[in-house]
């Protein structure tokens, strides 16, 4: 399975760029989308830059993968990963918003 990381440009080297993102730092292939600006979040598949994305963005992906690996080592408690999902409307369906309620209990 292939999973896009959100990360940040900390550096230009022509159609390359080093990134840092989720603890780690990549030198990745920005070819498809150009060069890009300092600051620039990518999301980056196999070490090549797909897209652009908004800081806010980012972040959502970001925290989504987080919770994927809370999920995998067993940890349940993600609700507060999940902040832009938890409170909005329409609300979560009864059954996940159970489930959340019983891991912030723990």
């Amino acid at each position: 399975m292939c999973i896009g990381i959100p990360m940040r440009v900390i550096q230009v080297e022509g159609d390359y760029a080093l990134c840092e993102g989720m603890g780690e730092q990549r030198r990745v292939d920005t070819l498809l989308l150009g060069p890009q600006a300092l600051g620039t979040w990518l999301l980056v598949f196999l070490d090549s830059a797909r897209e652009v994305l908004s800081p806010g963005d980012a972040e959502k992906i970001t925290s989504a993968l987080q919770a994927v690996n809370l999920a995998m080592r067993g940890d349940g408690n993600v609700g507060h990963l999940f902040a832009d999902l938890v409170d909005r409307q329409p609300g979560l369906p009864e059954f996940l918003q159970q489930t959340i309620n019983e891991t912030a209990g723990d």
